[in-house]
């Protein structure tokens, strides 16, 4: 994997002795398994990676509709 900010390459075990987070929420993250990580442990990733935040975490362009929203859009009333 490589490092945009620094230029150096990390494996799993690597990343998460530089950033002390575990090997498996690392390999979790990059291979896309889950999305999010704790406020915690994603400032020791984006620190040990010299990346900001939104690199790693942005979210998505066009996010899906979650179960709260309508599923049409509301139309005016008549």
């Amino acid at each position: 994997m490589k490092n945009p900010g620094r230029g150096a390459p990390y494996g799993y075990d690597s990343l998460a002795e530089a950033s002390g987070c575990g090997s498996g929420l690392i390999e979790k993250l990059a291979t896309g398994r889950q999305k999010t990580a704790d406020m915690e442990d994603a400032h020791s990733l984006v620190e040990a990676l010299g990346v900001a935040l939104l690199v790693l975490f942005a979210p998505s362009a066009s996010p899906e509709l979650d179960d709260a929203s309508p599923e049409e859009p509301p139309t005016k009333k008549e």
